[in-house]
Order: structure tokens, then C-alpha cells, then sequence
């Protein structure tokens, strides 16, 4: 599962991220804003980790900029790890290029201090920045999510059918985990497994559900949380 924010405005009704995030980081509320979405997608993945026992399972919480820099990245995520009992294996945080630009020693610190504290790191939107590959090898990322622009191509654009298999090969040889967005049909999710792609997200599966709405997808009985979900594979 990704968590996926969404405002419920009392006027505009549901707005998407897409409206609001840069405002956010501009003002520096998306401190807070980020750390509330990470206590809430703990919380309730701590409740299906629980329930689905031996079944493995892990969410992904987008990480903004602002927050890759700051000091202390890793101790309040451990204090909401232990507020919520979540597992930090259970646990994979996702970063853009954009967050990474700067490579500055403290976003290094940052992310080795993650990765000690046990939870996942994961490049997202891959093949999309100039740098990727330089980010690979200075920072300890675990998976690389293919950007979902190169997953519509599959079966219809050569060169982007092209791309996303050099980016499962090199993972592979890597040995990173790589995640594919945006699977939209059959076809696409066969060409995946035919690369030997192991993971993929999209409306395939389902669009984005309340908390509510995920746990019959794993076979669980419904429970009621705040915030949202996206299914993966």
C-alpha cells in the first residue's frame, strides 16, 4: 500500500495533493502536515499487520523535500514507529530526485540513520531526473519505482518499452527491489512479469481507498481509519 494524501475541504470538497503540497513546503507546514500522514498510515498499517499475522505486508509513505532535510529525520520516525507499533521493516519511504539534489551530508546522515532504524528506502519516479544513477550509488536505497509515464508506453511505445526493461535489468543486477506505476491493464502487467519485474501499483488492482476500504481487499474485516491507500502487488 502508498498512503496518499487528500484534503477534505468544507467548501471544495476532496482536494487532491497536487493543489496544496507546493503551498505546503513553500510555508514549511508540510513538517508537520507530513509527519500527521506518517503517524496515520503507522497506525493503521500497524492494525492490518497485526490481523493479517504471518501475510506480509508493508506501506510506503512519501517523504517531501523539507523533511529529507531536517535534522532528526530518523529519531521521530522511530518515536512514531514505537507511538504505533509498527515494525520498521513493515515501513518503506519513498524520495524524489528533487529531495536528493543538494546531496548534502546531512541528507546522507539522514537517510544512513533510516536505514539503521531498519525501514526502506525507496527512489521514486525513477528515469525521470538527470542524476538517477549517481543516486544509486551514493545513498542507501533498497527499490527504484518506475515512473507510471514509462509504464503507460509498454506495448504501444518502443522506447518506453525499452526503457522499463533496462531499468528492471538494472536493478536486478543492482540487486534492488523495483516497484512499476501505474499498471493500467493486462497487457501491461504481463509485459512487467515477462521483464521479470517483481512489484507493480495501480488502478489495475483498485484507485485510491479510505483505510476503510483496504482491509477487505486483504481479506479483513473493515475497520475504520482517517487517510488513504493505494493497492500494490
Amino acid at each position: 500500500m502508498e498512503a496518499l494524501l487528500r484534503w477534505q475541504h468544507p467548501e471544495r470538497g476532496l482536494v487532491g495533493p497536487g493543489e496544496f503540497i507546493a503551498i505546503a513546503e513553500e510555508s514549511g507546514a508540510i513538517l508537520a502536515l507530513g509527519e500527521r500522514v506518517l503517524e496515520q498510515a503507522c497506525s493503521a498499517a500497524a492494525d492490518w499487520c497485526e490481523r493479517l499475522g504471518e501475510r506480509p505486508f508493508r506501506v510506503s509513505v512519501n517523504l517531501s523535500p523539507r523533511q529529507v532535510c531536517e535534522p532528526g529525520l530518523a529519531a521521530r520516525v522511530g518515536a512514531v514507529l514505537q507511538r504505533t507499533g509498527l515494525a520498521p521493516g513493515a515501513l518503506s519511504l519513498e524520495l524524489t530526485e528533487s529531495a536528493l539534489m543538494e546531496e548534502t551530508e546531512l541528507v546522507a546522515q539522514n537517510l544512513r540513520d533510516l536505514k539503521a532504524l531498519g525501514v526502506g528506502l525507496v527512489l521514486d519516479d525513477f528515469g525521470t531526473g538527470y542524476s538517477s544513477l549517481a543516486y544509486l550509488r551514493r545513498f542507501p536505497i533498497d527499490a527504484i519505482k518506475i515512473d507510471r509515464r514509462f509504464v503507460a508506453g509498454l506495448g504501444v511505445d518502443t522506447d518506453d518499452t525499452t526503457i522499463v526493461e533496462a531499468i528492471v535489468r538494472m536493478a536486478s543486477g543492482l540487486r534492488l527491489d523495483v516497484v512499476a506505476e501505474g499498471i493500467e491493464t493486462r497487457e501491461q502487467l504481463l509485459i512487467l512479469s515477462a521483464m521479470g519485474c517483481p512489484g507493480g501499483q495501480g488502478y489495475l488492482w483498485s484507485r485510491p481507498v479510505a483505510p476503510d476500504g483496504v482491509a477487505p481487499l486483504l481479506g479483513l474485516a473493515t475497520v475504520s481509519q482517517c487517510g488513504g491507500t493505494e493497492p500494490r502487488a
